[in-house]
């Protein structure tokens, strides 16, 4: 990972099974660190001023002619427009397709703790995390579209059967989002979906916010498809920058 703790605005950590949501300003990395491995990080993009403008995952993965996610892709929105760029990352394959733990699958696969039994050791779904997160936004459940899931990898099988693998993130990995335009980011620490631990699991995550370098010409993830720069074009018009200066000044603003 490239140095940035001379540029460092922010840092804290999520203990699992918890929520949190933020604007992440463009020309921001949000750090993502999984502490002990076996992490997931449930996320959601939306345009903070048009939030009808959400991340889209099947552009996401078909114009990038991918179906994992890694350092050089970029997360779009269902507008052609490109959230974030993910600039490093350790890991290698983070899930896209996996879904999110619903509250019926939270029942189904452990012991449910309510929060007076509990406390902040009761168990929460990625669906109910999500539904409160966007309420905080006048968003509710029917804007929730496929998320994002960091840290996991989905495997399949020869007869076609999804599953998830056991040993993708170890303790220390960490991926960086790069942010192109102001995102309303919506997140969690619930299992994924397809975990099939015996105890809930509860995987903390360390998060940093830094200072990104400007975007320029031979950038990583803006050359890592054609698609992409066309993706970053769109952001220009969007943001309204003049074309002389698209090149130089980049994500950071």
């Amino acid at each position: 990972m490239n140095p940035q703790s001379e540029k460092l605005i922010d840092q804290g950590q999520l203990p699992g099974g918890s929520h949190w949501s933020l604007i992440m300003r463009r020309g921001r990395i949000l750090r993502l660190t999984d502490l002990e491995g076996g992490a997931n990080v449930g996320m959601l993009f939306y345009n903070p001023e048009e939030k009808l403008e959400r991340y889209n995952a099947p552009d996401t993965l078909k114009c990038q002619h991918t179906f994992k996610l890694s350092r050089g892709h970029c997360l779009y929105s269902d507008m052609g427009r490109i959230f974030c760029s993910i600039v490093e990352d350790s890991v290698g394959w983070h899930d896209t397709v996996g879904g999110n733990l619903s509250d019926s699958a939270l029942t189904t696969k452990w012991q449910p703790v309510s929060y007076q039994q509990g406390r902040n050791n009761w168990t929460l779904s990625g669906e109910h995390s999500f539904k409160v997160e966007l309420a905080k936004y006048g968003l509710s459940a029917a804007d929730i579209p496929a998320n994002l899931n960091l840290f996991s990898k989905t495997e399949v099988s020869e007869n076609g059967d999804l599953s998830l693998a056991t040993d993708n993130s170890k303790a220390g990995d960490s991926v960086e989002l790069r942010f192109e335009m102001d995102t309303l980011v919506i997140l969690h620490t619930c299992p994924h979906p397809m975990n099939s631990e015996t105890e809930y699991p509860r995987k903390p995550v360390q998060y940093e916010i830094l200072m990104a370098d400007p975007v320029g010409t031979d950038d990583f993830c803006k050359n890592f498809r054609p698609e992409n720069q066309r993706g970053f074009e769109n952001n220009r018009i969007y943001l309204q920058e003049p074309l002389e200066q698209s090149e130089d000044k980049g994500a950071a603003q």
